[in-house]
């Protein structure tokens, strides 16, 4: 009857008092302090002020409906440990902090929207007391290098959360994965896909649950008949964008390459995304004036390229390149849309010490570090470079990992890694169909067993405006 006499008053009146009486009149079926929403946040000045942003947006929601928020947390501020962002050594300070008062942990990533009503209201269907694992399902269509081809027999039949789509755990299995953490050292050295690796070891070989399809978890257009209809998430499908794209005479492009594949990978990159450069050179083991490449005074290496890398790290503070604002470094077999990174740098102050790509993580539960995979393109602001180089950070061989001695040197001065999931490592069809769905991606990698041009037209050939409906069918080239 309150309830009633409610609506009828704020039907009379129209007032935001009334509309806040009624909407407090109306019980949610779970305390909002039983919910705590972990953003997935970062410590790039950008990133800090997009999950300030979020935060302030889930506690006006929250006050609409109760006097009683709930606690949000930011991943990056939680402690000085650097692998915080691979969740599991998290899990401890969660279950220690929050375990006893809280019933669930809801993790967002920045560009995650939350309906939050409906989101307790899609909660509260699972019992609080028993263990879930709670999220929009993605799955591989093909074992794939990125999870370590697990499941190579039937790779569909694992289930992986999209991160982007929110996902939660129930404070018991929280308990008891802090229990295991606590107990057993993380095995993996290196993390990867921290999705799926998260899901693995939640999984347990089939000890522990698996991942509850949530349909309300979505990652449609938060304007779409169908997010309006039924979701609790929703997305925004845009390339990330905070003003002009940043101009074609502040980004330098370093291609690193060798004698044996200037015939190969080199005329892929001419064919595709060369003429989207307005400064860009190709550093190899030898001097080719019909491409041409320079040769950098390094031999090449099967491997590793780190003497390479560092020699093109201090050509682009030297006098012998353009002085511009932004370094990429890519490999000769990078597919990238320079228009759409030179969009997402718009969102990025070059005068910080920027590093951006896909990050990956070495020994992150032993006090490891955070590092940028090279095959994405590795992305550094002047003043990140003249950082790394100032430190004395070096190669200890010329055939050293460049990614990962670049993330060790960069853990070292406090810098941080900033991740972007639209930079990859590997092939289009390495990744779940449904996770790609709603990305503008900014690059792949490697041409085995396919055709590179093919690829680049089908994912990254425009200036922003293709059409997601074009790409709909997403069959892998």
């Amino acid at each position: 009857m309150a309830h009633t006499c409610s609506v009828t008053l704020m039907a009379m009146t129209g007032t935001r008092e009334h509309l806040e009486v009624a909407a407090l009149a109306v019980p949610l079926p779970l305390d909002l302090r039983e919910i705590v929403f972990v953003l997935q946040s970062q410590s790039n000045s950008h990133h800090a002020k997009q999950a300030e942003r979020k935060r302030a947006d889930l506690l006006a929601q929250a006050r609409a409906v109760t006097e009683n928020p709930p606690l949000v947390l930011f991943l990056h501020t939680l402690s000085d440990n650097e692998g915080d962002w691979s969740i599991l050594p998290l899990l401890p300070y969660l279950s220690h902090s929050f375990g006893k008062n809280s019933s669930w942990i809801v993790f967002l990533e920045e560009q995650t929207n939350v309906r939050v009503k409906k989101l307790v209201q899609v909660l509260a269907k699972y019992d609080k007391n028993e263990e879930w694992f709670l999220g929009k399902p993605l799955h591989d269509e093909e074992s794939t290098i990125i999870h370590h081809y697990a499941f190579a027999e039937n790779p569909s039949t694992f289930k992986y959360p999209d991160f982007s789509a929110a996902w939660a755990l129930s404070v018991p299995l929280v308990a008891r994965l802090a229990s295991k953490v606590r107990d057993e050292p993380l095995k993996s050295d290196f993390t990867i896909d921290l999705k799926h690796e998260v899901a693995l070891y939640i999984w347990d070989e089939g000890n522990g649950p698996t991942l509850t399809a949530v349909p309300e978890l979505c990652s449609e257009e938060e304007d779409s008949p169908q997010a309006l209809e039924r979701c609790a998430t929703t997305l925004s499908r845009e390339l990330p964008a905070c003003g002009d794209p940043v101009k074609k005479e502040d980004l330098f492009v370093a291609v690193k390459t060798c004698k044996k594949f200037h015939s190969e990978r080199v005329p892929v990159i001419k064919k595709t995304w060369e003429k989207d450069a307005l400064f860009l050179e190709y550093y190899s083991d030898h001097a080719d004036p019909s491409i041409p490449t320079t040769d950098i005074g390094v031999p090449n290496t099967e491997r590793g390229h780190c003497g390479k890398t560092f020699a093109i790290l201090q050509r682009f503070l030297s006098g012998s390149a353009p002085k511009t604002r932004w370094l990429v470094v890519v490999d000769d077999d990078t597919l990238i849309s320079l228009p759409r990174l030179r969009a997402l740098l718009s969102c990025y102050d070059p005068s910080e010490p920027v590093c951006l790509g896909e990050r990956y993580g070495y020994g992150l539960s032993q006090g490891g570090y955070s590092y940028i995979t090279g095959g994405g393109g590795m992305v550094f602001s002047r003043e990140a470079v003249a950082r790394l180089l100032d430190s004395g950070c070096r190669c200890y061989s010329n055939d050293a990992p460049d990614d990962m001695v670049l993330g060790m040197c960069l853990n070292a001065l406090g810098l941080p890694v900033t991740h972007s999931p639209l930079f990859h490592q590997a092939r289009p069809e390495d990744y779940a169909r449904d996770f790609l769905a709603h990305q503008v991606p900014i690059s792949f990698h490697k041409h085995w067993n396919i055709d590179p041009v093919a690829v680049f037209n089908k994912w990254l050939k425009d200036d922003l405006v293709t059409r997601r409906s074009e790409r709909e069918d997403k069959t892998e080239l």
